[in-house]
């Protein structure tokens, strides 16, 4: 029976932008981004579009919010993004018009494959259609494949989606089942 052996780890093949990039940008967001002292979102635009983040008009972004690589996220118009929100985009993320990210939420477009004794990384774009709404500390997770929220789907507060979720449906619990569609009056 072969075991888990970390030293077999190589992600060589990985690579999300050069040193100094990451080097500044690591500062950029623990100063800026990670901060909850910091609750001016419109410098956060700012600075994510200065490192090369599409991002919308009317883009609000709460304190405590981490961004891995901002040349790697596109955001729509209106959109919000609550405090202690985790964007681990390793790889593109795309999140539509009119999208609410509520608090604690963690959209991580990379993770590990455990079938293999180094746990390679695995990784896979993701895409958040308009008017979705990820529900407080809900997680959506990338592994194999990409991953597409479609457009006015809801992820109930502390739901897990590793698969694609289809359109106007409320999904809740881990992993998330539709349990009915959304409606809006």
């Amino acid at each position: 029976m072969k075991t888990v052996d970390l030293s077999l780890f190589d992600n060589s093949w990985w690579k999300p932008g050069n040193k100094l990039k990451l080097v500044v940008w690591y500062f950029i967001n623990v100063l800026f981004f990670i901060n909850p002292l910091n609750p001016i979102s419109g410098l956060k635009v700012w600075l994510l579009r200065l490192f090369g983040a599409k991002i919308g008009k009317h883009v609000l972004i709460k304190p405590a919010v981490n961004i891995k690589y901002p040349w790697l996220l596109e955001v729509g118009d209106y959109v919000w993004i609550g405090d202690y929100v985790w964007l681990q985009n390793s790889f593109k993320l795309t999140i539509g018009n009119n999208v609410c990210i509520s608090q604690g939420v963690m959209v991580s477009c990379g993770n590990h494959d455990y079938r293999t004794p180094g746990m390679d990384l695995v990784a896979g774009e993701i895409t958040i259609e308009d008017g979705v709404w990820l529900g407080a500390k809900s997680l959506v997770s990338s592994g194999l494949t990409d991953i597409v929220i479609q457009s006015g789907t809801v992820l109930s507060a502390g739901s897990v989606a590793t698969k694609n979720l289809d359109a106007w449906t409320v999904y809740v619990g881990n992993p998330a089942q539709a349990i009915k569609t959304r409606v809006i009056q």
